[in-house]
C-alpha cells in the first residue's frame, strides 16, 4: 500500500482534508454558511434588545438598531423610572436556587444509584433497571396530573420543596453514571477492598473521582434540565413569587405584564436567561463530550 493511501486511511485525520482542495473549500464555506444562519437568531436577539418597540416591530429583521436603547434592561433590572418594572431579578433567584440544590442533588443520588447498579450484587438489580429503562421511556406530560396531585395531596404544592425534591433524581442520570461505572476496570476496586476499604469509601473515594467526566456531564445536563424545567413548575406551583425564568418568561410573553409586542423586553430576557447555561457548556464542554462517549466503550 502506499503511503499516500496510507496517510488517506488514517483514522485521526480530518474528513475534509481527505478531498481535493476545491471541495475542501466549499466544505469550510457550507460550514460557515450554516454556522452564521445558527448564530443568526442569537444575534437578532442580541440587537433587538437594544431597540424601541415601535422599531423593533416595524424592522424586526434589522441588525442596527437607528436610535439604540437600554429602555428594555432596565425594566428587566427595576431600574426604569415609569414604575414599569418586570420582577426579573426574582425569577432569575429562584431558578438559580432551584437550579443548583437540583444539580447537587441528582450529581448525588444518581451516581449513588448508578454504582449501586453496576457494582452491587443484590436481587432483583435487573429488574430495578428495567423500572429505570421504562421510566426514561415514559413522556413527561403523562405524568403532570399525577404529579400535581402527589403534591397537593403531601401539602408540597406551591412551595420550594414541591419545586425541588420531585426532580432531585433523574432516569437519564442514572443511566449515565451506571454506564460509566461499568467502564471503570474492577481491578481498582478490589484493590482498595483489600486495604480495608468499603462499600461507600470505595465508590466515595476511589471510584467517584474517576467518574470526573461523567460527573461533569451530568452536572451540566442537570442544570440545563432544571433550568429550563416549565412544565413542572407549571402544575407545582400558582404564587408570583415562585416564578422561575421559564414560567415568568411565559407570563411575560402571553401579555401578563403589559400590553403590545414588548420585542425588546422579551428577548432580552429570553438573552439572559440563556447565558448562564451557555455558559456553562462552553466552559465544560470539553468533560462533556468525553462523558457522554465514556460508556459507548467498555473494556
Amino acid at each position: 500500500m502506499s503511503t499516500r493511501s496510507s496517510a488517506a486511511r488514517t483514522p485521526g485525520r480530518p474528513v475534509l482534508g481527505r478531498f481535493p482542495p476545491p471541495l475542501r473549500v466549499l466544505g469550510y464555506a457550507a460550514v460557515v454558511a450554516l454556522g452564521l444562519l445558527y448564530v443568526l437568531p442569537f444575534v437578532l436577539q442580541l440587537v433587538t434588545g437594544f431597540k424601541t418597540d415601535p422599531e423593533a416591530a416595524a424592522h424586526p429583521l434589522g441588525l442596527l438598531p437607528t436610535t439604540p436603547t437600554t429602555a428594555a434592561y432596565q425594566r428587566l433590572f427595576g431600574l426604569s423610572r415609569a414604575g414599569d418594572g418586570v420582577p426579573f431579578l426574582r425569577w432569575l433567584g429562584n431558578s438559580a436556587f432551584v437550579a443548583v440544590v437540583v444539580t447537587a442533588g441528582r450529581v448525588l443520588f444518581d451516581s449513588m444509584a448508578g454504582y449501586a447498579l453496576a457494582r452491587l450484587r443484590f436481587r432483583g438489580r435487573g429488574l430495578l433497571f428495567g423500572f429505570v429503562l421504562a421510566v426514561m421511556a415514559v413522556p413527561g406530560v403523562a405524568l403532570l396530573i399525577p404529579k400535581f396531585l402527589v403534591l397537593n395531596t403531601f401539602g408540597l404544592f406551591d412551595t420550594y420543596t414541591g419545586m425541588i425534591l420531585p426532580l432531585m433524581v433523574d432516569a437519564a442520570g442514572i443511566f449515565i453514571m451506571k454506564q460509566f461505572f461499568e467502564s471503570i476496570p474492577r481491578e481498582v476496586e478490589e484493590a482498595a477492598r483489600v486495604d480495608g476499604a468499603g462499600v461507600f469509601r470505595i465508590f466515595w473515594s476511589v471510584v467517584l473521582p474517576m467518574a470526573r467526566p461523567a460527573l461533569l456531564t451530568l452536572t451540566v445536563l442537570s442544570f440545563q434540565g432544571s433550568w429550563n424545567e416549565f412544565t413542572h413548575f407549571l402544575v407545582a406551583t400558582q404564587s408570583s413569587q415562585y416564578e422561575t425564568l421559564t414560567t415568568g418568561l411565559a407570563r411575560l410573553v402571553s401579555g401578563g405584564l403589559g400590553g403590545g409586542t414588548q420585542y425588546p423586553l422579551k428577548l432580552a430576557a429570553a438573552l439572559l436567561a440563556t447565558l448562564p447555561v451557555a455558559a456553562l457548556f462552553f466552559c465544560f464542554q470539553r468533560y462533556f463530550v468525553q462523558g457522554a462517549n465514556a460508556g459507548a466503550v467498555k473494556e
